[in-house]
């Protein structure tokens, strides 16, 4: 019996993969962090690759499946109107992959941060003949020009000038930005030195680069793990938290708000309102984040898809559960969050007038936030139903023994 993968491990020359991104083919999904590396760490990432030192694989999920969809956006500096449909998306490389596809394919200046997070814009060059010496260190050997081209010191006057490609040639300073597609500059470079003194040991001086150096870029392989596009999305969403090293921790929320902006449904303006119109005037709600609401909103909307398969005949006990999972958050539809979400909105505000009849007036009287959940969904469900004597005996009765019982702890 062969065994079920979701995933296959290859490799991908990094020029095709910068190539894909440039018309739009790679994108990012758009809960992915903004591209946040400063000039040394992109400094050394080059330097890596003209090693060929391995960076690091990147991780690719295909897109196509109608029930993992998230909003695309291009690569940070990439601008295409009107923006295609992706047929991938980076999981993991985003932060490598938008330094790459900047430093050394993108002809404007690269939008970064200095050591002290000051933002700055720089153009990458390599010293030719320190990067043919093997007794310094490559990083060294890179050089980080301001945009205009021109290096001051510190009272402004300009030092270097690498403005025009005769200055370049002059220094033997090679852009990065012409490193997969050198030809055109390397003809400037051999007509420049053609007839000058020591010219003919500059060009052979870059013939060598080419071989040892620029080859090493358009020849360079990146490990590559795409995952198939029916990967199911809390594989996606678990995949992408447990391969990012950036620190970046994703709520159901956020993920969610990324899959409905797919749809043109702007979730995170949606819970402002609803926070606005509904919540912020209980002092006892002050507390209730966008994922308690999420949670409620999926009891309901767990609870429609079972009675919906009970009235379809199917058995109590094999009908699906009535949940609040992580993976049942994941799985709202757009639909479902607008058919239910004022609804629970107004359950919240129904729990607050019920926890001030109980001498519950602010979040911080509250023994356990997250009764308050069920206890929204369940009055939203009842609705009017909640107002009678009867009813309210008996929501006050559970509350105090899931407080008491400490249920909810």
């Amino acid at each position: 019996m062969s065994a079920v993968t979701t995933f296959d491990s290859t490799k991908s020359f990094l020029k095709d993969i910068l190539k894909e991104i440039t018309v739009g083919k790679i994108q990012l999904p758009d809960f992915q962090r903004g591209w946040v590396w400063d000039d040394e760490r992109i400094k050394s990432l080059l330097a890596s690759v003209s090693l060929s030192f391995p960076i690091g694989a990147v991780m690719m999920l295909q897109t196509g499946n109608a029930d993992v969809r998230f909003k695309p956006r291009l690569i940070e500096g990439l601008i295409l109107d009107p923006q295609p449909e992706p047929k991938e998306l980076v999981l993991d490389g985003q932060q490598r992959l938008t330094a790459l596809y900047q430093a050394i394919l993108r002809k404007e200046a690269v939008e970064t941060e200095d050591i002290r997070k000051k933002a700055i814009k720089r153009h990458y060059y390599i010293d030719i003949e320190k990067a043919l010496n093997p007794y310094i260190d490559r990083e060294e050997c890179i050089r980080s020009i301001p945009e205009d081209r021109i290096v001051k010191n510190f009272r402004g006057e300009p030092i270097e000038d690498y403005s025009i490609p005769e200055h370049e040639f002059e220094a033997g300073f090679f852009p990065l930005n012409q490193v997969l597609d050198s030809s055109n500059w390397r003809m400037a470079y051999q007509e420049y030195w053609w007839n000058r003194e020591a010219g003919k040991d500059r060009i052979m001086m870059f013939t060598e680069f080419e071989k040892e150096i620029i080859s090493r870029f358009s020849e360079y392989q990146v490990p590559l793990i795409q995952m198939n596009s029916n990967t199911p999305k809390e594989a996606v969403c678990l995949v992408f938290e447990k391969v990012n090293t950036g620190g970046v921790s994703l709520t159901v929320f956020e993920l969610l708000t990324a899959t409905f902006a797919a749809d043109n449904f702007n979730l995170r303006e949606d819970w402002e309102r609803i926070r606005n119109d509904h919540l912020k005037n209980h002092a006892v709600l002050a507390g209730i984040e966008n994922t308690d609401f999420l949670q409620a909103v999926c009891l309901l909307a767990t609870r429609a898809r079972r009675l919906k398969k009970i009235e379809e005949g199917e058995a109590k006990e094999k009908a699906p559960a009535i949940s609040c999972k992580r993976k049942d958050i994941l799985k709202l539809k757009l639909e479902e969050y607008q058919a239910h979400a004022d609804q629970v909105a107004k359950g919240f505000e129904k729990a607050a007038k019920l926890l001030d009849m109980q001498n519950i007036f602010t979040s911080r009287d509250i023994p356990y936030r997250t009764q308050i959940t069920p206890l929204a969904s369940t009055l939203a469900v009842l609705g009017d139903k909640a107002d009678t004597d009867g009813v309210k005996k008996k929501i006050f009765q559970w509350y105090w023994c899931g407080v008491l019982g400490e249920l909810y702890g």
